[in-house]
């Protein structure tokens, strides 16, 4: 396959920093949050956002929503929320005899999942086959959802009752979970100040068209990533499996993920090469939620977050070796 050139590396992070720069007029002093998302959908995953209320993760969303000019939905998810509510549903038609199918709000660019904690399991599962493949099957016939697509999701850790914790098979399919956090002194005054602002993500422009983001997509494939790089991942997949407090460590998913994921980091900052550094520094947002601690470690306090940092520290990285 292609190398990215360094010209198209260097147009690459160009690019990238003016979304963040577009974003961050609505969600203020959280770059390095913006970063990972922008990650996140240009290496065409999904998003999970779990924070405490009021920290910007719908203004987040909504955000990069509006940076790119294509179709977008919310769906607010609540116990009575029924899976066609979110795939669509298949209506016969009595003047021409046929079925019509018409089409959910999951049919969209991005499409905002506010609170899916808050909804059943079976509602919660009508996004999964969308979520992998990017497709709904309604009544047995496929819809594709088309490209760019992709969901990003927030749950709030706080407020558990009347919640659904989403399994493990719909947690993988995310490629990152991160939080908003609260921001910093200066931009709390500035958030303050512009108190008759309801939504900073109205007055955003578009910056990019859904194909541009597809082409940064397949742009970002073409990062180089050395064999040591990648024995290094799997190294640290294995590890993640044999650490005594790990029930089920990372799957194969999970390291396809980290490895997408490096190559839209490293172009980001205007490389056409991973570094080992960029799989340490995008491992706790990828891996993270992927963890399944044994019930017994969990109880005694272990931390998914904590396990993963030390079996960083354990795993020796590769010498850097920056071209093919």
């Amino acid at each position: 396959m292609t190398t990215m050139t360094p010209e198209q590396a260097a147009w690459f992070a160009q690019t990238f920093d003016r979304l963040v720069g577009n974003i961050g007029q609505a969600v203020l002093g959280k770059a390095h949050v913006v970063r990972l998302a922008l990650t996140c959908m240009l290496a065409e995953g999904h998003l999970l956002l779990e924070d405490a209320p009021g920290t910007g993760k719908t203004s987040l969303a909504r955000a990069i929503a509006a940076s790119v000019q294509g179709t977008q939905s919310r769906i607010q998810f609540t116990p009575d929320l029924l899976p066609s509510d979110v795939t669509g549903v298949t209506i016969y038609d009595q003047k021409t005899g046929k079925f019509d199918f018409h089409p959910g709000p999951v049919f969209a660019s991005i499409v905002l999942a506010d609170e899916i904690n808050r909804a059943s399991p079976k509602t919660q599962s009508a996004l999964l086959e969308v979520m992998e493949e990017a497709r709904i099957t309604v009544d047995g016939v496929a819809h594709e959802a088309g490209r760019p697509f992709m969901v990003i999701a927030t749950q709030n850790p706080i407020e558990q009752a009347g919640t659904y914790r989403l399994p493990e098979a719909q947690l993988d399919r995310f490629l990152m979970k991160t939080s908003v956090g609260y921001p910093d002194h200066a931009s709390t005054v500035e958030i303050l100040s512009g108190s008759a602002v309801r939504d900073r993500s109205k007055g955003l422009t578009p910056l990019i068209t859904t194909r541009a983001v597809t082409e940064m997509a397949e742009l970002a494939a073409m990062v180089h990533t050395d064999t040591a790089v990648l024995e290094y991942v799997s190294r640290l997949t294995e590890e993640t499996r044999n650490a005594p407090e790990v029930r089920i460590g990372v799957s194969v998913r999970g390291a396809l993920a980290l490895v997408r994921a490096t190559k839209v980091w490293a172009a980001a900052h205007g490389r056409n090469y991973v570094l080992p550094d960029d799989v340490k520094e995008l491992a706790h947002p990828v891996w993270g939620h992927r963890f399944v601690l044994d019930p017994e470690a969990e109880f005694a306090g272990a931390q998914s977050d904590v396990v993963l940092s030390r079996i960083l520290s354990d795993v020796a990285a590769p010498q850097e070796r920056r071209s093919a």
